[in-house]
């Protein structure tokens, strides 16, 4: 398989993701959205890692891989914008996308640790699926933002 055409097709997916997350953030909700796009997520997840997949088939599930995975960032800008009020906006984007990232760092060392005992794909699966599990997570504590009026403090 090339990887060029591999390549192509997901970021044509993670194209389509962004948009459509986009659309649906604002139509469903930021709660709905997050969700579906995280179960997207794990799903692709757990079949590129738990299943023996034909390189034809990874070339099919690369778009749904760039779709869901790439599609789920789409909503945290304005989720994160009407989290926060004026004063503290743009610390608390800042922090919460930042912790984030900084947790995630720590995984693909854990995954290495892990894959001393389990092979590297069930490895990358069980990391995949805390990740998204956390999403979902916080999905069901976060208030819905959608409509939310921002407060403008001149």
């Amino acid at each position: 398989m090339s990887t060029g055409l591999y390549l192509g097709v997901i970021i044509v997916g993670s194209w389509f993701g962004y948009i459509a997350s986009a659309y649906l953030s604002d139509a469903i909700g930021r709660r709905k959205n997050f969700f579906i796009f995280a179960i997207g997520s794990l799903l692709i997840a757990v079949a590129y890692t738990q299943t023996e997949i034909s390189d034809p088939l990874m070339l099919v599930l690369g778009f749904p891989l760039g779709f869901f995975a790439s599609g789920i960032f789409s909503g945290m800008g304005p989720v994160l914008t009407e989290l926060f009020p004026t004063t503290v906006r743009g610390a608390g984007q800042g922090f919460c996308y930042n912790f984030g990232r900084g947790i995630g760092a720590f995984f693909p060392t854990l995954v290495g640790i892990l894959s001393a005992s389990v092979t590297l794909g069930a490895a990358i699966g069980i990391f995949a699926a805390i990740s998204y599990a956390i999403v979902i997570l916080a999905v069901l504590v976060l208030p819905e933002t959608r409509g939310r009026e921002l407060q403008v403090n001149c």
